[in-house]
């Protein structure tokens, strides 16, 4: 089923601005609650990064990310018109120079990333069949990821109540926050010769 509804930008330089958008069973937007979570806890990790919205869906997590001072975004969604949506957006935003939308499959997409030098921010909130059907396939996603991503970077979950923590890589390093029905699971990226551990804060 089919629903249009209304995502607002909740701070930064683009504070207040509106996105209509139309989701459906299978998509999992992030609510607005989880979505100050993430950038509250984030704080320091965003400005002057690379915020990479993986299942980007709406788009608004990335825009978001890019409003609170992110250099640039990439926004990896494979649904063409969701895609040409947010970079509709965030041309008329004037953001367009700063977001990248790449229309690919997650999973292919892992599998060529060339990671930069610099640290970076890696949020993945997938759609419900990705929790659920595919949860193999997204834990091997997760695990690509952290082998490629620089030091220091952060890669961020947003799952559901039962989402198998204890199967992610190192899962005692996972700092785990919980809203409502809704998880947040951060993984900082050690250093060469550092062991994973969860920071006091980021």
């Amino acid at each position: 089923m089919l629903e249009k509804t209304q995502v607002r930008i909740v701070a930064g330089s683009l504070r207040g601005r509106k996105l209509t958008v139309v989701v459906h069973d299978g998509m999992r937007p992030t609510p607005q609650m989880v979505r100050e979570a993430l950038f509250s806890i984030l704080g320091n990790a965003i400005p002057d990064r690379v915020f990479y919205d993986i299942f980007a869906g709406t788009g608004v997590v990335g825009l978001e990310a890019v409003s609170r001072g992110a250099t640039s975004a990439r926004l990896i969604e494979k649904d063409q018109r969701q895609g040409a949506d947010i970079q509709k957006y965030a041309e008329e935003f004037g953001v367009g120079d700063k977001v990248q939308v790449l229309r690919a499959d997650v999973y292919r997409w892992a599998e060529r990333w060339i990671a930069p030098k610099d640290a970076v921010n890696l949020f993945l909130s997938p759609p419900f069949p990705d929790l659920s059907q595919k949860a193999e396939e997204f834990l091997t996603l997760v695990n690509v990821l952290l082998s490629k991503a620089p030091p220091d970077s952060v890669l961020t979950i947003q799952a559901e109540d039962g989402f198998p923590a204890e199967r992610l890589p190192t899962p005692g390093a996972w700092d785990i926050r919980s809203y409502g029905r809704n998880m947040l699971l951060f993984y900082v990226v050690p250093r060469p010769g550092e062991a994973p551990e969860v920071p006091a804060s980021m």
